[in-house]
């Protein structure tokens, strides 16, 4: 079914989009009442073990690099993501944690299903916290692409409650569509717990929980809110405890998160030898990680499957096309190409047409191409060079320059975005500066979900410990 939000769900959107730029700033919490229920702890860390494994076996001799990524709109720009992103920290100091939010406000999933192209994938979290309101259908996208391109855990946050009239809403699936005024019980009781079971992510059901602390402190959803759908600094507070509750190890569940089933360790001397000067391995996945050793060493080439990572054009990545002025959203939401793109940067030049305020003319260049064509926003345009292409339906100009508060569209601006590699032609080791941190160097990432063969010239002496493949649990067009 084609998702058309109702009145309801598109107040919602309104007013996300309004808060996009008004953050709620960080304060002094009050006293609230504490979290009694966080949820059951039968259920508590399912389906994000490998990360937090990562971070519980972290030790001051041993330290674990462990990713984290927020995503999702402005609910997951709010302070809250702070609150736990701290109590990681606190919690596993020994971890090495990088911990980013590339939440979009304003972007429902329509739109995030397109930036995240740019910045998803790419940082190929180990764990990725996500909420977003939207098109089921683009948000069943956004977590099977996920699960296809990179090995990243996914914690699903259902929706906190908005409206009094949660709290007695229908709960059966079975009586659950996604159309009308059941729009947010049919995500939250039938296609969120679907959808996380489908692609084996965790489910958080903090709906659920945020009912019950209402109930029990005898508050109505507008106190924990500061419009119809934002936290303010309670909300924030019921939020994060909510989270970081989820975010344990469990006891009874063992794995080694280097050696599991979406991530496999090829140790030199052990599971794999130097011969004839080189180092073999067939492998499947989309993902290959050097492990550094201590000692000096030339440079190594390599070949997957018979070619330098140059020459797969899925390795190229496209950051965001952002207009100056302009703020962090997207003007153009994606890029594609017709013929290998190279690394390079590209400016485009915008003007507004004269008979059309809403269509905008442009000309293109590259920084290594050179000028490129020229178009307009209401065509589909293919570069000279065919290492660039705009449909027409990514153009989201006064969408994303109104978030920014760029008010009127200016009659000209520029566009500026780069392709930059996720991928090294040869392994070079950048030295040991921590011994105490594993030092990678990624040979590729993005590679096609497959078996492929790696090839690297060197021997005993070249500063390689282990090799370290990747493997999304799902391949491409799953049913």
């Amino acid at each position: 079914m084609k998702y058309r939000p109702h009145s309801t769900q598109g107040a919602l959107l309104a007013l996300m989009i309004s808060a996009a730029t008004h953050l709620l700033s960080a304060e002094d919490a009050p006293s609230y009442h504490p979290v009694s229920n966080t949820g059951d702890p039968a259920t508590r860390g399912r389906g994000i073990q490998r990360a937090m494994t990562l971070l519980a076996t972290s030790t001051p001799e041993h330290r674990n690099t462990v990713r984290v990524l927020f995503y999702g709109q402005s609910i997951t720009e709010q302070d809250w993501w702070k609150i736990v992103a701290d109590d990681l920290r606190r919690r596993f100091p020994d971890a090495n944690l990088i911990i980013e939010n590339r939440a979009l406000g304003g972007f429902s999933s329509q739109r995030l299903v397109k930036t995240a192209e740019t910045d998803l994938y790419s940082f190929y979290p180990d764990l990725m916290v996500f909420h977003v309101y939207g098109s089921h259908t683009e948000y069943e996208n956004i977590i099977r692409r996920t699960r296809e391109r990179t090995t990243a855990e996914v914690l699903i946050q259902t929706d906190h409650c908005n409206r009094d009239e949660n709290l007695t809403e229908e709960t059966a699936p079975a009586k659950l569509i996604p159309d009308g005024k059941i729009w947010g019980a049919f995500m939250n009781y039938k296609f969120l717990p679907e959808t996380a079971s489908k692609y084996g992510c965790a489910l958080l059901d903090q709906r659920n929980l945020w009912k019950q602390y209402l109930t029990e402190n005898k508050l109505a959803a507008k106190d924990l809110l500061r419009d119809g759908v934002h936290l303010n600094s309670h909300g924030c507070f019921v939020m994060a405890e909510i989270v970081k509750a989820y975010l344990i190890k469990r006891d009874d569940v063992t794995l080694d998160p280097m050696n599991c089933d979406t991530v496999k360790t090829f140790t030199i001397g052990k599971e794999l030898q130097w011969s004839a000067g080189k180092l073999a391995l067939a492998f499947e996945g989309n993902r290959v990680d050097v492990v550094v050793k201590e000692g000096p060493g030339a440079p190594a080439p390599f070949l997957i499957d018979g070619k330098k990572p140059s020459q797969f054009p899925e390795l190229y990545q496209f950051t965001r096309a952002l207009a100056k002025p302009g703020g962090k959203w997207p003007v153009v939401m994606d890029l594609s190409y017709e013929k290998p793109p190279i690394l390079e940067e590209w400016t485009m030049q915008v003007r507004k047409d004269s008979a059309e305020s809403n269509r905008y003319a442009f000309t293109l260049e590259g920084s290594r191409t050179g000028p490129d064509g020229e178009g307009s926003s209401d065509q589909r345009f293919v570069s000279k060079s065919g290492r660039i292409v705009i449909d027409p339906e990514d153009w989201d100009v006064d969408y994303a320059l109104g978030l920014a508060k760029v008010k009127p569209v200016p009659d000209k601006f520029t566009v500026k975005w780069a392709v930059v590699p996720r991928f090294v032609d040869e392994f070079v080791s950048p030295g040991i500066k921590d011994s105490k941190s594993e030092t990678v160097v990624t040979l590729a990432q993005g590679l096609s979900n497959s078996p492929h063969t790696l090839e690297i010239a060197g021997g005993p002496q070249t500063p390689i410990a282990a090799l370290r493949i990747y493997r999304p649990p799902f391949r491409k067009n799953t049913p």
